[in-house]
């Protein structure tokens, strides 16, 4: 039988209120909280390294940062990521090397149903919870995200893109691209880099 934590990252219907899952997200906004706080750039690396999954080398958090658990995301090396972001990782969060993100972009993993009598299911003992379904975010290398920038769980980014700011990711989006808009669309390409 799968544990509720093995339902979200399976994109099954799973209870919030389990307590693996409810320790998990104490244990996450503990840290949260103290990187948040703390202005010292020694304990703020350790701080990362104890919340994230997966930390590579030279990672920046600069100002206020925001998840559910923390412990979902992965970063590569020279990840850059500016204040007011919040990662919604309900599902896996992972981000290549060489990524930066501006201020107040948001990563969603949630999502709730589009039909509005799917939302909501009854439990054994009568009482509702929201229905609540995952998916993974997954960015490349030498990617960068404009501010203010919201994307969907599901989505794929490529090597090599920029985001423009304020743009709403709800597909996939190939390398060596420039894409921008809500929702977004490809304004044009990219010379590849070397190696991609």
């Amino acid at each position: 039988m799968m544990s509720e934590h093995e339902k979200e990252l399976a994109d099954q219907e799973y209870d919030y209120r389990d307590p693996e899952l409810q320790k998990m997200m104490k244990s996450g906004r503990n840290l949260i909280n103290q990187l948040n706080t703390t202005t010292d750039i020694k304990q703020r690396i350790q701080l990362i390294y104890e919340l994230f999954n997966h930390v590579g080398d030279n990672v920046t958090i600069n100002g206020h940062f925001d998840a559910i658990y923390g412990s979902h995301i992965s970063v590569g090396s020279d990840v850059f990521i500016n204040g007011n972001c919040f990662f919604q990782d309900s599902n896996l969060i992972s981000l290549g090397d060489r990524v930066i993100i501006a201020p107040d972009t948001k990563f969603y993993c949630g999502q709730h149903s589009l039909d509005a009598t799917k939302r909501f299911g009854t439990r054994k003992d009568g009482s509702h919870y929201l229905v609540t379904t995952t998916a993974p975010i997954t960015v490349g290398n030498d990617v960068c995200i404009g501010g203010n920038v919201t994307i969907i769980g599901g989505v794929t980014i490529g090597n090599n893109v920029i985001i423009g700011a304020g743009a709403v990711i709800t597909k996939d989006v190939p390398d060596n691209t420039v894409v921008g808009g809500v929702p977004a669309h490809k304004i044009k390409e990219l010379p590849a880099l070397s190696g991609n």
